[in-house]
């Protein structure tokens, strides 16, 4: 009996023993559940707050990003007096270089010696056409006031229009008038200048833009020079200071890409200018336009500012036909000829030898032509396209700037099968 009272005792205590262990373990799992559950909620919160920091990180860094970009544009806008040769000198030094490679490598002419006779021949062609167009040009400056009475006798079927937006002007004149009017105890004096002091500040402010040009030109020379002569040697200096091979050819695979596109736009779109200019020539001849290679040659410079240019060309065509045709109507014959020239050559000939290279999307063919004519003038639209241009190169050779050289990029259109330019280069240049 004993024994039977021993054994169940030991069985009951083995069994008390089994359910304290399923406790304990049940509790161990509760614990581990407990720990991972624990873990994993440091772990989202940390995730998260990786993810505000980095989110800071990127607000700041935009930022940072857009201050610098507005430091550059205001120091480009406030030193081009300073920029703007070098700019010009290094977008010249593109157009010269294959000539300069020519005469110093095949000719073995010593490259100083070959720098100074690209320049000297380039400012001589500039000089000549000057002044080809010089007397021509005074002339037709000095025939405007006799002209005027005649050129308003051929518009003068625009008189209603212009009457009726001078009366709206005058209205809405008058209402701002009343509404800044000011008070009845408030005097307002008039203050008069002599002519003797507007024609001595006419005269100052001529003589401050010559000697400002003038020190311009000298340093786009001198820096045009400098270029051509060491310009070689030093893209060697910036290529070997590359911490590693991928970069020495990434650096230069940018600028070889650089010198022959923007070296064969500009190259093109002179020969098709010169194509243009003697075109117009050539009309104002047959159509008994005084002094033709004076219009010829505004119709070639015109040509080198896109989109702004030839507007302005057809508009300075017109005004040529009022003044040398009797009526209107015949005055719209120059300026239609040469819309046509320019159709034929900026949506045709040009986009055939440019669109093989690369496209620009024309709507920021617009917006960087506005920008650079806003920030440096004249200059600044001729350097519109190249600097772009440049700028797409740079996006497209680095990889954190892909996506921004694709949106610059022209679009694209599916033709035959293959994938080709919707606007040409070119295209969107003119």
């Amino acid at each position: 009996m004993e024994n039977e009272t021993t054994k169940r005792t030991l069985h009951s205590d083995y069994g008390q023993a089994d359910q304290w262990m399923a406790t304990i373990g049940q509790v161990a799992e509760r614990v581990d559940d407990t720990e991972l559950e624990t873990r994993e909620l440091v772990d989202a919160r940390g995730a998260v707050q990786d993810a505000k920091r980095s989110r800071n990180l990127n607000t700041l860094s935009v930022c940072l990003l857009v201050l610098t970009i507005l430091a550059v544009f205001y120091t480009l806008y406030f030193t081009s007096d300073i920029v703007l040769p070098f700019v010009l000198a290094g977008v010249l030094n593109l157009l010269l270089s294959g000539p300069m490679r020519f005469l110093h490598l095949r000719l073995h002419i010593p490259k100083p010696l070959a720098a100074l006779m690209l320049i000297i021949a380039l400012f001589g062609v500039v000089g000549g056409i000057g002044a080809a167009i010089s007397v021509p040009a005074s002339g037709w400056i000095s025939k405007a006031p006799q002209s005027l009475p005649a050129l308003q006798q051929k518009l003068s079927f625009l008189n209603k229009p212009i009457h009726a937006v001078e009366d709206g002007m005058k209205k809405l004149q008058s209402l701002m008038d009343q509404t800044s009017a000011p008070g009845p105890g408030i005097r307002t004096v008039a203050v008069q200048q002599s002519n003797n002091s507007g024609l001595t500040s006419v005269g100052s402010t001529i003589l401050v833009g010559t000697r400002a040009f003038l020190g311009q030109l000298f340093s786009m020379l001198l820096m045009l020079f400098f270029l051509l002569y060491e310009g070689d040697s030093l893209l060697r200096r910036f290529v070997e200071i590359m911490p590693t091979w991928a970069d020495k050819r990434r650096a230069v695979q940018i600028a070889s890409e650089i010198e022959r596109n923007v070296s064969l736009y500009l190259a093109t779109i002179t020969v098709m200018n010169l194509l243009v200019g003697a075109l117009n020539f050539l009309q104002c001849w047959l159509l008994g336009v005084p002094n033709p290679l004076l219009w010829g040659v505004v119709a070639f410079l015109l040509n080198y500012i896109p989109i702004i240019g030839p507007f302005t060309g057809i508009v300075v065509y017109f005004f040529v036909g009022l003044f040398v045709f009797p009526s209107a109507l015949h005055a719209l014959v120059p300026p239609a000829i040469y819309f046509g020239i320019h159709l034929m050559e900026g949506e045709t000939i040009t986009p055939l030898l440019l669109a093989k290279r690369f496209t620009l999307n024309p709507v920021l063919v617009m917006a960087s032509l506005l920008f650079w004519d806003w920030l440096w003038g004249i200059p600044g639209a001729f350097l519109s396209v190249p600097l772009l241009a440049v700028f797409k190169i740079v996006c497209d050779h680095v990889e954190s700037l892909t996506m921004i050289g694709h949106i610059v990029g022209g679009p694209q259109t599916k033709k035959k099968g293959r994938i080709r330019s919707a606007l040409p280069f070119s295209s969107s240049v003119k």
